[in-house]
């Protein structure tokens, strides 16, 4: 499928309608559900061969899309700004309990399905364990995907960076595109 404004449209009613879809953002290839269908959710674990202890990434399209689904404090605000669109998935305070992770990424195709959409719950196209999808045709090969909406290759190759901010400190869980230090600055130095 083609990422032109009738092929986004058709992308977002499929997903609207249940489906799971593939779609390029600036890291790898992901999947993408209807926040609001866990059936489709499910679906996406299943096609993936994922954990279920493993939760999925609410992506947006705009960091207003966030209201009543996460508590954004100062920090949080503040790694938004400097980062957003982009490789970084913050890890918050759900509204509902428990916590979300949310990211906004830096790519128009994504970032246009997602505005034709609304939020999804994405991972990355892959079998679990395996490389995550960098075209297309990597990630039609997953069997059980509606679509794909073929951006061309992903640009990034490396999974998005995975920032904890519900303690005290900010704790990065993965680093993927964004290093800890170009995040969180470098380590003190010691003295002695």
């Amino acid at each position: 499928m083609k990422p032109t404004q009738a092929g986004l449209q058709r992308a977002a009613k499929m997903l609207r309608s249940g489906g799971v879809l593939a779609f390029p953002t600036d890291t790898v290839y992901g999947l993408g559900a209807s926040f609001d269908d866990e059936l489709a959710q499910k679906r996406v674990y299943q096609i993936k061969g994922r954990p279920v202890g493993m939760p999925l990434i609410l992506m947006v399209a705009a960091e207003s899309q966030l209201d009543g689904l996460v508590h954004v404090d100062s920090r949080a605000e503040a790694l938004m700004r400097k980062w957003w669109p982009g490789p970084l998935t913050l890890i918050l305070h759900s509204r509902n309990g428990g916590t979300l992770g949310v990211r906004i990424p830096g790519h128009k195709v994504a970032l246009g399905l997602l505005r034709h959409s609304g939020p999804l719950m994405t991972t990355s196209a892959n079998l679990h364990g395996r490389e995550p999808a960098m075209n297309a045709e990597e990630a039609a090969a997953l069997s059980g995907v509606m679509a794909v909406v073929d951006g061309g290759p992903a640009l990034g190759g490396m999974a998005s960076t995975v920032l904890d901010l519900t303690g005290p400190e900010p704790h990065v869980l993965r680093e993927g595109a964004i290093t800890t230090p170009e995040l969180l600055g470098p380590p003190p130095s010691h003295a002695g």
